[in-house]
């Protein structure tokens, strides 16, 4: 903005008042020092140095627009400021309490010196004004130079975390050191367990969920995952987070063993898509019997083709109704009532399949390794089931 005098042109006032810059710099050291308790630090004298280089900087670049208000401006320095204040960890408010500060003591003081030129109400109007206009930009530039600071930590600290996560999934496991120096630059704290995520990819992409901040984050992963540290303490945060989500959540396991849970918990993600788990949010410790079943399928497979050869020569109709029922005979005792109750037919229709088990089977039934490998495959073939119904 450009000053307004009858009397006198814009480099007549510049000049008048460049000869109390300096005062003037001192004393809005001096107050920024002793109101602002950040900036406060008397017997750092590198770091007034600085100081009063940028409120120079700032008084002189102000001087130089009155002079010449077209003048091309140059805000990097500024922006540096704000890069410094992100550097030192604080926010943007004690640097905009120092400008404000800055700006009327320098308005008091550049009045004062600009009295014996007689400038009009006008001009002095045009001067507080320009001070002000001055000051915004002046923010604006290191509020910019804040942000990009700032941008930049994150994306630094992101891709460590990043890095860090690609440690502790890698097979076989990363060195403890090498681990233990890149969790430290990356802010992240080793912990003693840790549950890994597996997350359904048919979508392509994720709103970002919202979790605790040590949570580290994978979901630009071919297969998109989460390693949560000290899942046991994150329960309820955790489901709530992934609330709506299709995911798994892997087994607690020491932070060495983070890939074996990402293991289990994309297995069993894979079997929620085949409908043998259900669908939605898992947890892999509620179906740990399910997941050990399928771990080898071409084993179960084979397992399969030998327990259940007796019921082979039947029809489908009567294999389904024979094998549920036995099913049901292994894992809640061998009353017919009780069988039947869990069945919801007739305690009779029970009996009569329990012969023909008896039959097929003979003294087989009586061997406990049978049995157990019986239920094995059982529960393999019900699940099964229920995925492609």
């Amino acid at each position: 903005m450009a000053i307004k005098s009858d009397t006198r042109t814009p480099a007549d006032i510049v000049t008048t008042l460049r000869t109390g810059i300096s005062r003037v710099s001192t004393e809005v050291i001096e107050e920024i020092q002793a109101r602002i308790p950040e900036y406060a630090r008397p017997s750092d004298e590198v770091y007034i140095k600085v100081i009063r280089m940028a409120v120079e900087q700032a008084i002189d670049g102000f001087l130089n627009r009155i002079e010449n208000p077209d003048a091309p401006w140059d805000p990097e320095p500024f922006r540096m400021i704000g890069r410094g204040e992100a550097a030192e960890g604080r926010n943007l408010e004690p640097l905009q309490t120092a400008m404000r500060l800055g700006a009327r003591v320098c308005w008091r003081r550049l009045t004062e010196i600009a009295g014996p030129l007689s400038l009009t109400p006008q001009s002095l109007y045009d001067l507080g004004e320009a001070i002000f206009i001055y000051l915004d930009q002046l923010a604006d530039a290191a509020a910019e130079g804040f942000d990009e600071a700032r941008a930049h930590a994150a994306g630094e600290i992101e891709r460590r975390r990043n890095r860090l996560l690609d440690l502790l999934l890698s097979c076989p496991p990363a060195g403890q050191e090498a681990v233990a120096e890149l969790a430290k630059a990356a802010g992240w704290r080793l912990p003693k367990t840790v549950a890994c995520v597996a997350l359904d990819d048919q979508s392509g992409a994720y709103r970002r969920p919202a979790l605790a901040p040590d949570v580290l984050l994978g979901l630009d992963r071919a297969k998109p995952c989460l390693l949560v540290p000290d899942p046991r303490g994150q329960g309820a945060s955790l489901e709530s987070a992934l609330r709506g989500y299709r995911a798994a959540i892997g087994p607690a396991v020491p932070l060495a063993n983070a890939g074996t849970s990402l293991r289990w918990a994309a297995q069993a993600l894979e079997l929620s898509a085949r409908g043998v788990l259900p669908r939605g949010l898992l947890r892999c410790a509620d179906h740990m019997a399910t997941l050990v079943v399928f771990k080898d399928e071409e084993l179960v497979g084979a397992l399969a083709e030998t327990r259940l050869a007796p019921l082979a020569h039947l029809r489908p109709n009567q294999q389904d109704r024979l094998a549920e029922t036995l099913l049901a005979w292994l894992r809640f005792g061998r009353g017919a009532g009780e069988v039947a109750a869990r069945l919801h037919v007739h305690p009779q229709t029970v009996r009569y399949r329990l012969r023909q088990l008896e039959e097929l089977y003979g003294d087989q039934l009586a061997d406990p390794d049978i049995r157990f490998e019986l239920e094995i495959v059982l529960r393999a073939r019900q699940a099964l089931s229920a995925g492609t119904a």
